[in-house]
Parts: C-alpha cells; sequence; structure tokens
C-alpha cells in the first residue's frame, strides 16, 4: 500500500530543530513556564560576533543595550530593535547573538530595547516604550556616530509588531522597518493559521494565547497594525516570514497593502523554515539577517534600499 502522507514541508534539519525545540518548550498560558524556558536557552541558536562596545544604558525611563560594532563613519545606520518572546517574555540577553551580528554586518550601532511586558504591563506599555526608545535613539543618534536620517526600526515576532506600530505612530522618525514574521492581526483570521496550527514549534494555542496576555482592543491599528485603515506615507519595509508559520498569511496580506498605498516593500518568504528561524542554525537564518543586514545598510543613501541573500 503505498504512502498518501504529504511530504513534510519542513527541511530535514529545520524539522530536528523543531522537534527539539517543541519538546522542550512549555505550554501555552503558564508565563512563568514560558520565561524560564527563555531564559535557559531553550531553542537558542547562535552566538553572535565580537563587537567593539557594548553598554546598557535607559532611554527615558526604558533600559536599553547599545551595540556599536567599530568605530567608524558618523553617517551609519541606527537600528532601534524590538525583540520577540510574544509580548510577555525575552529580552536583550535572549536577543544578544541577533543584534550583534545585526550590527556587525550592517555596519550599524543597535540600540535593544528592554520594554515592559505583559501580563504585568499589558497594551500599551510596550508599544509606548517603544515609541520612548526610538525618541532617545533619534536625539542621540550623532552621539553615537549615527546619521539621524537613517533610523531603522526592527523586530522579531512580537517586536516585529511593535516596529510596525511605533511606524505608523511615527513615520516622520523612521527611515525603514524590518519585520521578522510578526503578528499583525489579533483575529488570527487566516488561512497559515490552521494549515500550521500545531507541528511547527509556534502554535496557534500559543498565539492566541500571547494576544490573550498583550489585551489591547484587536481593532486598535496600534495592536492589530493590519487594521490600519491608511498605510500611505510609512517608511520602506523588509518583510520577513517563514513559510510554515502560523503567521505567514497576516505577513503577506501586510506586504500587498503596504505596495498598495505606495510604500517600498520588499518581501522575503523563506520555505521550509518555521517560526524563529532567524535565530536558529540554520541556513535560511544566516541568509536571512544577511539580507537584512545589507537593506539597513542601504537606508538613506541615494536609491531605495536593497537586500540580497
Amino acid at each position: 500500500m503505498s504512502d498518501l502522507r504529504a511530504p513534510d514541508p519542513l527541511s530535514p534539519q529545520a524539522r530536528r530543530l523543531c522537534d527539539a525545540m517543541t519538546a522542550g518548550f512549555p505550554g501555552p498560558g503558564d508565563v512563568d513556564a514560558l520565561r524560564a524556558a527563555a531564559a535557559s536557552g531553550s531553542g537558542s541558536g547562535r552566538e553572535g560576533p565580537a563587537v567593539a562596545s557594548v553598554s546598557d544604558a535607559v532611554a527615558g525611563g526604558v533600559p536599553v543595550r547599545v551595540y556599536d560594532p567599530a568605530p567608524g563613519r558618523s553617517d551609519r545606520p541606527l537600528v532601534v530593535f524590538l525583540h520577540g518572546g510574544g509580548w510577555v517574555m525575552c529580552g536583550p540577553d535572549t536577543h544578544d547573538g541577533t543584534c550583534r551580528s545585526l550590527a556587525v554586518a550592517a555596519g550599524a550601532v543597535v540600540v535593544s530595547a528592554d520594554y515592559r511586558l505583559a501580563p504585568e504591563h499589558p497594551w500599551p506599555a510596550a508599544p509606548d516604550d517603544a515609541l520612548t526608545v526610538l525618541l532617545w535613539a533619534r536625539e542621540r543618534a550623532r552621539a553615537l556616530g549615527c546619521d539621524p536620517g537613517r533610523v531603522v526600526l526592527a523586530g522579531d515576532s512580537s517586536g516585529g509588531n511593535l516596529a510596525a506600530v511605533t511606524a505608523l505612530r511615527a513615520p516622520e522618525l523612521v527611515a525603514g522597518q524590518v519585520l521578522f514574521y510578526p503578528p499583525l492581526d489579533a483575529r488570527m483570521d487566516f488561512a497559515s493559521v490552521e494549515r500550521y496550527a500545531e507541528g511547527y514549534f509556534h502554535t496557534a494555542a500559543h498565539m492566541a494565547g500571547y494576544w490573550d496576555s498583550y489585551g489591547g482592543d484587536p481593532e486598535h491599528p496600534h495592536v492589530s497594525p493590519l487594521r490600519a485603515p491608511d498605510l500611505s506615507g510609512l517608511p520602506p519595509a523588509l518583510i520577513v516570514l517563514a513559510d510554515c508559520d502560523v503567521l505567514r498569511d497576516e505577513g503577506l496580506a501586510y506586504a500587498r497593502r503596504l505596495a498598495a498605498a505606495g510604500v517600498d516593500c520588499t518581501l522575503q518568504l523563506h520555505p521550509g523554515v518555521f517560526h524563529g528561524f532567524l535565530g536558529l542554525p540554520l541556513a535560511a537564518g544566516a541568509a536571512a539577517l544577511r539580507a537584512a543586514a545589507a537593506w539597513v545598510a542601504g537606508v538613506g543613501r541615494a536609491g531605495p534600499p536593497t537586500s540580497r541573500a
């Protein structure tokens, strides 16, 4: 009898990682357990490269970590990075390798924001902190050796949501936005939610639990950017998605809406990988980071930013 099972859409290496990470990751709803898993490095990826300096500071009451890859020109890009973790976990420590790698590859100073977490601090605490850090970073861009006209918002997962929301709130202060597999609509009414609900590490149940902890009106564009009535006038965007992810289709929908609104939007959809692949020891993660760094390095220069894998 022939095997009628559909082939696994994940690459063999991604499947091994996915299964190993899933086995050690708590179910949805237990925030303490989720935070403990994140802090212990459950499912962590690469360590980042050495940078010239790493320093901690406070940006208008929000703790930040500043990565300077090397002394350089005074016109470098400045990245405000907003970490993922469902708005309930993770922080600069869990995303240290990603920030180091982005800083070195892009030749940019990276400011990693340690924004307040839900459920202790529900919406709008996190987006308010993100905006505060953006204002702080832009004001100090020259002192950091950066061009205030080349400030980029970047974030993965829930941090991608915060980057998109902050760009909506202050488009005139942002030269670009890099969104790695962001949640963009709390309705979760997309085919990919059902298709990848289980078996791909980041489950639909986890995502629903994160939204519940985060709070806010699902119809509000500063909760669900895809619900914003007008996306025109936003800064150029790079949207990076995993094909095997509950969040894939809302990312695709946002890219289409940005393009329809006249926003310069680059979309990269990576096959064979799952949510969170950027920080994992996968070729697709390394390629996505290189491409994002190249895109950031081109922000604010003559012509639109470009990216290359």
